[in-house]
């Protein structure tokens, strides 16, 4: 359970709310229910139902917002994953980044966008005279937040959406992406550390400037800006680097040709490993797929002789096979739950097994070789 309940689909995206979402759209009714009531003292317990409005509207604002994301990225062919309300706004998941400079920027600039576009529609609104009284400051209200919510999100630092765009300049001009996300992400440190301390001080009454709810906006911006800067760490450790690189030394293979008995007596020979799996090659090192060593249970150990590995194969799914030049940055997010995956060449002959343990141990090397 990471929290996250699904309430949907959108244009064929999953949309989840985040239970502290139900938490902040409580504070929110209150808070919107309340201007409402010292603004027009007629309305009475009508307050609160149309703060409840105001507040799923702003939400409805945020989503928005981030389909802009999800729009501009589908256009991109990128899959986005869902979308999801969080306690300080929202994140559209996407399968993957951008592929260039240029389309990391306008992925990153449509939310912003879509917000000032709903700031003028919301704003010609009230200034046309259509509405009056509540409804017209309920609108007023979304208006301004929307303008505030294209403004804070297009401050210069990771996680923000600021902070994507000064990733795809940097990366524009440095032609190394690493580079464009560990400067976003020291913006966003900065950014944090700044919003964290502002906070603070008017928590402890010695500021007027800030609120508590600016100590745990600044708490988030840390938080997400520190991941990104640990990404931006490994990105550069792993650049350069192919799946091919990460293949052990030992793989388990076996070819197809060879017996049962003997595919026990490779399982015996391989030395540190507890390999209950081997890939199988054929006679021109393609890939056929693997067997367990479970088969040696299945039948009595004096037919192992007589039987081939070939016969006992089981074929790999599409996701368990990689490249041997794909990036390794990209690698270990295809990673799946088992941890390794089997690298083929482009005419589908076998290089070897790569683990999540062999690249974890490629960085730790790289990290070693960069301090002496």
């Amino acid at each position: 359970m990471n929290g996250n309940l699904r309430v949907g689909n959108l244009f064929g995206i999953p949309f989840f709310v985040n239970v502290s979402w139900f938490f902040v759209l409580a504070l929110t009714t209150l808070n919107f229910g309340g201007g409402l009531l010292a603004q027009f003292p007629g309305l009475g317990g009508w307050a609160i139902g149309l703060g409840l409005i105001s507040g799923l509207l702003l939400f409805a604002s945020v989503l928005l917002h981030e389909l802009g994301h999800s729009v501009v990225a589908q256009q991109q062919g990128i899959r986005v994953n869902s979308i999801t309300l969080l306690l300080f706004g929202g994140l559209a998941s996407l399968e993957e980044e951008a592929k260039t400079p240029a389309g990391s920027f306008w992925i990153a600039v449509a939310g912003p966008l879509v917000s000032l576009a709903l700031f003028a529609l919301l704003s010609l609104v009230v200034g046309s005279g259509v509405l009056t009284g509540p409804l017209a400051a309920i609108v007023g209200l979304l208006a301004y937040i929307n303008l505030a919510l294209a403004t804070f999100n297009m401050l210069p630092g990771l996680p923000l959406d600021g902070g994507n765009v000064l990733k795809a300049m940097v990366w524009k001009v440095t032609g190394k992406r690493h580079s464009g996300i560990r400067w976003a992400s020291r913006a966003g440190q900065v950014i944090g550390w700044s919003a964290v301390v502002i906070g603070g001080l008017s928590v402890l009454g010695l500021s007027n400037i800030g609120s508590f709810w600016t100590l745990l906006i600044g708490w988030f911006l840390l938080q997400n800006a520190g991941r990104s800067a640990q990404f931006a760490n490994v990105e550069e450790a792993l650049s350069g680097l192919t799946a091919a690189d990460a293949v052990l030394d030992n793989s388990p293979v076996i070819n197809g040709d060879e017996t049962l008995r003997q595919l026990a007596d490779t399982a015996i020979m391989v030395s540190g490993r507890d390999w209950r799996q081997f890939l199988v090659k054929d006679g021109e090192g393609q890939l056929l797929g693997t067997v367990h060593l479970d088969v040696l249970k299945e039948m009595p150990s004096e037919r192992w002789s007589s039987q081939r590995v070939r016969d006992w194969v089981q074929p790999m799914a599409k996701a368990e096979i990689v490249p041997s030049d794909q990036p390794l940055i990209e690698v270990i997010n295809l990673f799946p739950k088992q941890g390794a995956l089997a690298v083929t060449r482009a005419n589908g002959t076998l290089v070897g097994l790569v683990e999540k343990a062999e690249i974890i141990h490629l960085l730790r090397k790289k990290g070693q070789m960069q301090l002496t």
